[in-house]
């Protein structure tokens, strides 16, 4: 299912509490971005996920959020992101932190790579 251009500008604004984050329609959902790095997600099934790694699914589990899981040609498939709680989208000051800790968890993946396969942005 793809998105509304209304549904899409309340993503934008949800991630408003991050400045310089930018929303892009992609496989029928939309990525979250800064920096150049996808950190977030509107799932196609209509769910805001952030991404985690190692160091943060744990924090992320015990605040309620679920992984999300899709599958294709029939195997699961993980790509690290976990569905925030509902009730998070109504606190845009623990969302933020929430955010932050995506971003950075981004960042980490990121650092991770190769410099041929890292994302350019734009820093000197």
């Amino acid at each position: 299912m793809a998105h509304s251009a209304e549904y899409i500008r309340y993503v934008e604004d949800l991630f408003s509490v991050l400045p310089g984050s930018t929303v892009k329609r992609m496989f029928g959902g939309a990525g979250v971005f800064r920096e150049g790095l996808m950190y977030g997600l509107a799932t196609s099934e209509g769910g805001i996920a952030l991404k985690a790694d190692e160091q943060t699914v744990a924090a992320m589990q015990a605040g309620g959020a679920t992984e999300w899981v899709y599958e294709r040609d029939g195997n699961e498939r993980r790509m690290g992101y976990w569905y925030v709680p509902e009730s998070l989208l109504d606190e845009p000051e623990e969302f933020r932190q929430w955010a932050e800790t995506a971003f950075e968890t981004a960042r980490r993946a990121d650092a991770k790579k190769s410099p041929k396969q890292r994302k350019w942005t734009g820093a000197g």
